[in-house]
């Protein structure tokens, strides 16, 4: 298998949570993009080579965001890619033309990820190119929904669960990093955050996440070109003590698109990245009124 998939042989659990010795803020981290674990199987039935598979990737965001431990909140983590499954879309939003059977009449098939290519299983990649070579079977959707989705989405729950009967409420922040083109033809801002235009997170925690990143030299965008998608959207209900903010982080500052790889601005973006965890970590409970 090509070096640019090194975690093929041995597949890892689907999700790794990175917990805490002690949980000491409201806080839950997620990163359901950045997987870099590709089935052996997946990869040969792919019309595209290895490297532009994974320029789907968030890649490296989780360990970006690996301080969050640190401080005493939980990071989970999918280890599949995205191309593979998308922890980011309802369970089953399917586009009938990847198919060779019929989909169930209970399947969305129509939302707009859909329609883009960017279903639960993705029919197209980043730079929309097909990923099959042939059409799939429903059942093969089935699998992975069962063995991908369903076990980031349960450990994801609990966490946020687990925090939110700790302390009273929980901040829920869902990251990802963004290409160098998502805001073309505007000025691309280097930090995206969405809370689904003020629906899924309180203000104060809001402002306050922005200051911070500020503070680091980001240059900040509020729910633009990216206001949340399924996660912070399904999660953040504020009334009901749970706040969740998706952050977008523009790739070009930390990383080589076109190779995936780490570039030499990485450290410092990571410290900067840490330090803002570590800020949220010690104001979350007033920001949440706790």
């Amino acid at each position: 298998m090509d070096d640019a998939l090194p975690e093929t042989a041995h597949l890892p659990p689907p999700v790794l949570v990175r917990a805490p010795d002690r949980r000491r803020a409201p806080l839950v981290f997620a990163s359901p993009h950045s997987g870099r674990s590709y089935p052996a199987a997946f990869v040969a039935a792919s019309r595209l080579d290895p490297i532009r598979l994974r320029r789907s990737e968030d890649a490296f965001v989780d360990l970006l965001f690996a301080a969050a431990p640190v401080h005493g909140a939980p990071l989970v983590a999918a280890t599949f890619p995205r191309a593979f499954c998308d922890a980011n879309r309802e369970p089953w939003e399917l586009d009938p033309g990847m198919f060779e059977d019929e989909l169930p009449g209970w399947v969305n098939s129509g939302s707009p990820r859909v329609a883009a290519g960017l279903g639960t299983l993705a029919r197209i990649v980043a730079s929309g190119e097909g990923i099959y070579r042939n059409r799939l079977r429903f059942a093969e959707a089935q699998a992975r929904v069962q063995r991908q989705w369903h076990p980031f989405h349960a450990a994801l729950r609990e966490e946020i669960a687990m925090a939110h009967e700790t302390f009273g409420a929980c901040l829920l922040v869902d990251c990802h990093s963004m290409p160098a083109n998502a805001a073309a033809p505007r000025q691309v801002a280097d930090i995206v955050l969405g809370d689904a235009h003020g629906t899924t997170c309180g203000g104060a925690p809001m402002r306050r996440l922005e200051e911070m990143l500020r503070d680091q030299g980001f240059s900040v965008r509020r729910n633009d070109p990216y206001a949340g998608g399924y996660i912070t959207r399904n999660y953040g209900r504020p009334r009901d003590g749970v706040h969740a903010v998706q952050i977008e982080i523009l790739r070009t500052l930390y990383m080589d698109e076109a190779r995936v790889e780490m570039s030499a601005g990485f450290p410092g973006v990571q410290a900067r990245i840490s330090a803002v965890i570590a800020g949220l970590a010690a104001e979350a409970a007033a920001l949440l009124e706790l």
